[in-house]
C-alpha cells in the first residue's frame, strides 16, 4: 500500500494504518493504529506526539503496522498487554491475556471480597499462572489478599516473575511448579479460600483457526487426553485439596467442555456446582464450592 503523502502528521500515519489493517481479522484497525504509533514514540497517548513527525520514528510505525498486517499479534510486537486495567509485560513464548479471562478471574475476585467482608482477609491461589495477569490482578485489587501464583513452563515463570515485580512487589508468592501435583503448595491444604486457574484446556480438535494463535505456545493451549481434560482434572483435583470447605474454584474451559468441567467436579467433591458464561453468552468458566472435607 502507498504510503501516506504527508507522514509527518499523526493523523496521516494513522487514517494509513487504519487502511492498512481493515479487514484483517481479529484486528481493530483504529485502536491498532493508534497503539502502534504511541508504541514507537514512547508515549501513553498520541496527543503528546509532537509534529513534524521524525522520519526515522514514522519509518518504525510503518514496520510495525506491517507485522501488524502480516497476523504478528499486537502484543508481541510491543511487548506489553493488558488485563482488568493493568499494563504487563508481554515475551515469546507465553500465554497472550484474552477478554474471557478477565470475566473468570472478576468471578473469583468478587467471591473474595465476600470472603474479606466476613474474615478480614482471603487466600487465593492461582494455579497455572502464566504471565501472572490473575495473581497480580487478585493482589492489586484486594489489598488484604495473600496470594500464591504457580507455574511450571520456564518462560511463563520468568515472565509472571517480572510482572509481579514491576506491579506488585512481595505481594504474590510465586512457586515454580506442576500446578497439577498434589504436593504443590501441599502445606497450604484445606487453608485456601479461592482458586482461579485458567490452565491449558483446548481439545485436540479445537485447534484454534486466527493466524494470530499460532504465537501462543501448544503446551499452554492444550488439556491433553480426552476432550482436552487432563490437566483440567488435574487442576479440579488439586484445588480440592487447597480449598477449605465452603472455599470455591473458578476455572476457564471451552464451550465444548461445561458439561465435563461440571462432572469432574462432583466427582471431586465440589457441591454448589455451575457454569458462567463470557460476554458472547458461551459457556466459558467453571465455578464450584468445596463440600465437606473428610477428616
Amino acid at each position: 500500500m502507498k504510503r501516506p503523502a504527508d507522514p509527518s502528521r499523526v493523523g496521516s500515519l494513522l487514517a494509513w494504518a487504519r487502511n492498512r489493517l481493515e479487514g484483517l481479522e481479529a484486528a481493530h484497525p483504529a485502536q491498532d493504529a493508534r497503539e502502534l504509533l504511541e508504541w514507537v514514540a514512547k508515549t501513553d497517548s498520541i496527543w503528546r506526539i509532537k509534529e513534524p513527525i521524525e522520519p526515522e520514528l514514522a519509518e518504525r510505525f510503518y514496520n510495525a503496522v506491517e507485522l501488524r498486517a502480516s497476523r504478528v499479534p499486537l502484543q508481541r510486537i510491543t511487548g506489553r498487554m493488558y488485563f482488568r486495567g493493568l499494563t504487563l509485560h508481554s515475551a515469546e513464548q507465553v500465554f497472550i491475556c484474552r477478554p474471557e479471562t478477565e470475566i473468570v478471574a472478576g468471578i473469583g475476585i468478587e467471591a473474595a471480597r465476600k470472603v474479606i467482608a466476613e474474615q478480614g482477609t482471603v487466600r487465593i491461589v492461582d494455579l497455572c499462572t502464566g504471565s501472572g495477569a490473575i495473581a497480580i490482578a487478585c493482589a492489586t485489587e484486594l489489598p488484604e489478599a495473600q496470594v500464591w501464583a504457580v507455574e511450571l513452563a520456564q518462560e511463563p515463570f520468568a515472565l509472571a516473575q517480572r510482572n509481579i515485580e514491576t506491579l506488585v512487589p512481595s505481594r504474590v508468592q510465586l512457586l515454580r511448579g506442576d500446578a497439577t501435583h498434589p504436593r504443590t503448595l501441599a502445606d497450604l491444604d484445606g487453608r485456601i479460600d479461592v482458586v482461579i486457574s485458567n490452565p491449558p484446556y483446548v481439545p485436540a480438535d479445537e485447534a484454534p483457526t486466527q493466524a494470530e494463535a499460532a504465537f501462543d505456545p501448544p503446551l499452554a493451549l492444550f488439556g491433553g487426553g480426552e476432550a482436552g481434560m487432563d490437566i483440567p482434572r488435574g487442576i479440579i483435583s488439586r484445588a480440592a485439596g487447597l480449598l477449605k470447605e465452603g472455599g470455591l474454584l473458578v476455572l476457564e474451559h471451552s464451550a465444548s467442555q461445561a458439561a465435563l468441567m461440571r462432572e469432574a467436579a462432583r466427582e471431586t467433591g465440589f457441591i454448589e456446582v455451575f457454569t458462567k458464561n463470557d460476554l458472547a453468552d458461551a459457556p466459558r468458566a467453571l465455578v464450584a464450592t468445596r463440600g465437606r472435607i473428610s477428616q
